[in-house]
């Protein structure tokens, strides 16, 4: 006994030095020990790479074998080869791929869809109250640019783009106008503020951002895009620095960066990013038919504007005559210049023009006449809960006279209708017998309270 003990020894190391000599081959995937790792060695000379041994494990977990604890598992009792022979037939169940919604095929932009510039104006008159002069030039601008762009024109007779710069006090609807003309239109826009631009390679973002919020306004469709709007915002604060000394990143650098993407230039733009240093890839945009519109309060222009009419005197030597501006062209292009402007940059917004200040009735009419008028809006609210609610005409003006006393323009009107909108909105909800409620002038002054009226019994 102890001779063919010593000899099965013998035999069990013989086969052991032989299998070192061997490289095994996984029975699934027949991949080489050198390139899959180390074998599982199952009964019967069977080799398992670790890999499919747990796509195997993975397949019984979810049901196509049912579930099978792997740590209860007897092998030696098993039927090892049928159970490879079974997974060797089995096939990976396809994977299904949800259908992806058609996109919906958008009709081509044509001649026809554009409305005239009379439509236009009327359609603004229904949101913005005033600014007629800016409305006009807004509509004939847009109506011409995008002429341009459907006509195609451009390569017969070489047609300038129509960008736009707008001039007023904060408050005055500079974005507004922007917003309700590309709803109108159907456009994608991109709103951005000029105060965070800063030169290529200076913390802040670089001009080609601005692209990058067109384009995913646009849901990364980049033929969209360059038919879209940009609008931005505070451009008075890129001005040149005036008497410095120091790098200016974020003036008059910034103003040669927007040149190309103001005239029409083929930019690399990141898709999903804001920035080219972030990993995603780029796409091409070509804006020599984006519409861009600056716009911009210039609190100090207007002593430049003093400034240079103030040098005018009737007598002595050298001086000015009064009619010496008369005959002068484009006269607040100098003053922008003045102001802190490349004259490149003016050059490329051909339409230049002002929006007047709000005054107390125009800020009455704000308040009641557009369509999402701030009163209509609170009106719906209170209709909800079966409350009619009213404003007389002493308390809008109350209303008014207190906005221009913050000099922020039709802003204002907001936050003071919430300050005396709250303690009515609180205490309606509790009363079911309130049918209406009358805001009065009294109220707005803190003189009163508002008169409140029972519904019929």
């Amino acid at each position: 006994m102890s001779e063919e003990k010593n000899q099965n020894e013998i035999e069990e190391v013989t086969n052991e030095d032989e299998h070192k000599d061997v490289e095994h081959y996984c029975y699934l995937c027949r991949r080489p020990e050198s390139v899959a790792g180390k074998m599982l060695e199952l009964p019967n000379n069977i080799f398992i790479c670790t890999d499919c041994m747990q796509r195997t494990l993975n397949s019984m977990g979810n049901g196509q074998f049912g579930f099978i604890d792997a740590r209860n598992m007897d092998l030696d009792s098993m039927d090892i080869t049928k159970m490879m022979n079974d997974m060797q037939s089995m096939q990976p169940k396809a994977e299904v791929k949800k259908k992806k919604k058609d996109k919906k095929e958008e009709p081509e932009f044509t001649l026809k869809d554009i409305p005239a510039p009379h439509q236009i104006k009327a359609m603004l008159d229904e949101y913005v109250i005033g600014q007629d002069y800016a409305k006009k030039v807004m509509s004939v601008a847009v109506y011409n640019h995008y002429k341009r762009v459907v006509t195609n024109t451009m390569d017969e007779i070489e047609i300038d783009k129509s960008n736009m710069l707008m001039i007023g006090p904060t408050g005055s609807g500079k974005t507004y106008l922007v917003k309700t003309l590309a709803r109108l239109l159907k456009v994608p826009l991109a709103i951005t503020d000029a105060t965070s631009l800063t030169e290529a390679g200076y913390i802040g973002d670089d001009v080609e951002s601005v692209l990058s919020k067109l384009l995913q306004a646009a849901d990364n469709d980049v033929d969209r895009a360059e038919h879209g709007i940009v609008f931005i915002d505070e451009i008075d604060k890129i001005a040149k620095k005036q008497n410095t000394n120091s790098r200016d990143v974020s003036g008059e650098s910034v103003q040669q960066g927007l040149l190309k993407l103001l005239e029409g230039a083929e930019v690399e733009v990141p898709v999903g990013a804001t920035s080219k240093n972030a990993m995603v890839p780029l796409t091409t945009i070509n804006t020599r038919n984006i519409l861009f519109i600056c716009g911009g309060a210039f609190p100090n222009l207007e002593g430049i504007i003093k400034k240079r009419l103030m040098k005018k005197t009737s007598i002595g030597f050298g001086a000015d005559l009064k009619d010496c501006f008369d005959e002068e062209e484009n006269i607040i292009a100098q003053d922008l210049r003045e102001y802190g402007f490349i004259p490149e940059f003016i050059g490329r917004l051909p339409m230049i023009f002002t929006l007047e200040g709000l005054t107390k009735e125009m800020l009455v009419k704000i308040l009641k006449e557009p369509k999402n008028a701030i009163l209509k809006q609170y009106q719906k609210l209170l209709e909800l809960d079966e409350v009619k609610l009213e404003f007389d005409e002493g308390a809008l003006e109350a209303i008014a006279e207190q906005a221009l006393k913050k000099k922020t323009g039709a802003r204002a009107l907001r936050a003071i209708i919430e300050k005396f909108m709250l303690d009515i909105m609180y205490e309606i909800p509790k009363d079911d017998t309130i049918g209406s409620v009358t805001i009065t002038r009294d109220y707005i002054e803190n003189h009163g309270n508002p008169e409140i009226h029972l519904r019929d019994q």
